[in-house]
């Protein structure tokens, strides 16, 4: 049993590797266990690197301990799948769940993960649809407390560069001052912080955090 440690899925991508940044920062956590495919080198005493494989569900319990909070920035895109539809499933959909089933099956605090905002499982839209299945899948696990994080276009320096995105990132905070906080862009670092300000929180049960939430919560 662990009240302060945070176990890290994710932890190699851009929010994640900002969140996880932030929490080796963090005097509040002592203990972290940061989840990988392969191998990290790190030098902070507190973090403990867990390679696994992704694809072995219980290998996931394995990682958790009671009463942890568990971050999941765990994503993939078109691209790095080469277009498989089933192989981007496998990554966001099945591996987002079984970390919920074991945090639920572990007892951890709290679950918190990101989605993406107008996540909807009915939506026309792959990406969209998929967050949103995902997003019901989760709830339905019925973990201890549950965190969605519903961010809005994330900016930040990503190591695999996404054409598209990378021109959102450049046009939208031209335009920010006039979006709603709801849709307009968002700093993954920004997102991070919220994450943390929530795990640390008395919020329990479900909790559904929209891109308006997450600049609220990061102040603190």
């Amino acid at each position: 049993m662990e009240k302060n440690a945070a176990v890290v899925f994710g932890g190699t991508g851009l929010t994640g590797s900002l969140l996880l940044a932030q929490i080796s920062n963090d005097q509040y956590f002592n203990k972290i266990i940061v989840v990988t495919r392969k191998e990290i080198a790190t030098k902070n005493l507190k973090i403990t690197n867990k390679v696994i494989d992704f694809s072995k569900e219980k290998e996931f319990e394995n990682c958790i301990i009671k009463d942890a909070v568990v971050f999941s920035c765990i994503g993939t895109t078109q691209s790095q799948v080469k277009g498989n539809k089933k192989r981007y499933k496998e990554i966001d959909f099945d591996i987002t769940l079984n970390i919920a089933k074991a945090s639920k099956k572990m007892n951890a605090d709290k679950f918190l993960f990101i989605s993406s905002g107008g996540a909807n499982s009915k939506s026309s839209n792959f990406y969209l649809k998929l967050k949103g299945e995902i997003e019901e899948a989760v709830i339905n696990i019925k973990n201890n407390s549950l965190f969605i994080i519903k961010p809005s276009l994330l900016i930040g320096r990503r190591k695999n560069r996404r054409f598209l995105e990378e021109i959102g990132q450049l046009v939208m905070p031209i335009f920010s001052f006039i979006l709603p906080s709801t849709i307009k862009a968002i700093k993954a670092k920004t997102v991070a912080k919220a994450m943390i300000n929530l795990s640390k929180s008395n919020l329990s049960g479900k909790n559904i955090i929209e891109n308006s939430d997450l600049f609220n919560w990061s102040k603190s």
